[in-house]
């Protein structure tokens, strides 16, 4: 019987604690599933703490440690591009380092997807017990947002953490965008995906490297990157806004003309000039958003940049 293999794609920043324990843990798994050999490719993503050490001792007890160290901190969407571009196994699973993302679950992914033939089995958290209020609404508002104006639906608290065949991690890697948000790329490239859900898990040690700003950017990343809809919504709005000022001369004219000249309020006129010239403004950055992001695009910059790595070194 040929054995297969399950490339662990884990991203790194700032996980010096950690990195043996979710080693260890996947280890522990891994003699769990017969019939599978697994391959780790840890990704550190410009850490400034003693993560890189952590994981060339791994890498020197043992050959099946592969890692790549980036040249700065390029985040966590380029450190699981990294990951996916360097795959070579049957399957690849992206996990967090923080044990976020329970080991234990691969082998139920495994099985899900040796049972239902689906092309990748990706985790999804069913609460939210142990997490900031403020996040948990935000996240909820962001899913509802997106699927109503994107073009793909993304499940109500999927995670990165996932398990895919060898076609989605070829459909994953032909996308190369800098600009990148992953949860909405998995979805986009189609494919039969089915859930494995579990409760949300604290982590062992350490902090979240994600803050509360951090978070809202990477929410605003997703939702410009697949929704041309607030476009489409300032084009619909400036049309009205025409139509209604149009509307309204008409109306000023057919009033002047049948009851004389009329003295316009300074109040009203002030609160229309501040508000349409305030709404301009709005619609102004939101189209420079886009416009910036097609500039970052075309500059062709490379997606991460490797400063060491031991991934093309000859395996036993």
């Amino acid at each position: 019987m040929i054995e297969k293999t399950i490339d662990v794609i884990i991203p790194c920043y700032n996980e010096e604690d950690n990195i043996r324990a979710v080693y260890e843990e996947t280890c522990r798994v891994e003699t769990e599933i017969l019939g599978y050999s697994f391959k780790y490719i840890f990704i550190n993503d410009g850490s400034s703490d003693g993560t890189l050490d952590a994981i060339r001792e791994l890498a020197a007890g043992d050959k099946r440690v592969k890692y790549i160290s980036f040249s700065r901190n390029f985040g966590k969407e380029a450190a699981m591009y990294a990951g996916i571009c360097n795959s070579k196994g049957d399957y690849a699973v992206i996990m967090d380092a923080d044990l976020q993302h329970p080991p234990a679950l691969i082998k139920e992914m495994l099985d899900t997807i040796e049972t239902t033939g689906c092309d990748c089995c990706a985790a999804r958290r069913v609460t939210r017990r142990g997490e900031q209020k403020i996040r948990s609404l935000g996240a909820r508002l962001f899913y509802k947002l997106m699927n109503r104006f994107s073009e793909i639906e993304i499940a109500d608290g999927v995670l990165d953490y996932r398990l895919m065949n060898r076609n989605m991690v070829r459909a994953i890697r032909q996308m190369p965008e800098n600009q990148r948000f992953s949860k909405g790329i998995f979805a986009w490239v189609g494919f039969d995906t089915r859930w494995v859900e579990f409760e949300n898990v604290k982590r062992v040690r350490g902090e979240s490297k994600w803050s509360l700003f951090a978070l809202i950017k990477y929410a605003m990343d997703g939702f410009i990157n697949f929704a041309v809809s607030p476009l489409k919504f300032a084009g619909w709005f400036g049309g009205l806004a025409a139509c209604g000022s149009a509307l309204y001369l008409i109306a000023e004219i057919v009033k002047t003309l049948i009851m004389g000249r009329d003295t316009p309020g300074y109040a009203s006129t002030i609160c229309l000039i501040l508000f349409f010239g305030g709404l301009t403004i709005a619609i102004l950055a939101l189209i420079g958003e886009y416009i910036g992001r097609m500039y970052m695009e075309t500059k062709g910059r490379p997606v991460y940049i490797e400063k060491e790595s031991n991934i093309h070194e000859d395996e036993d």
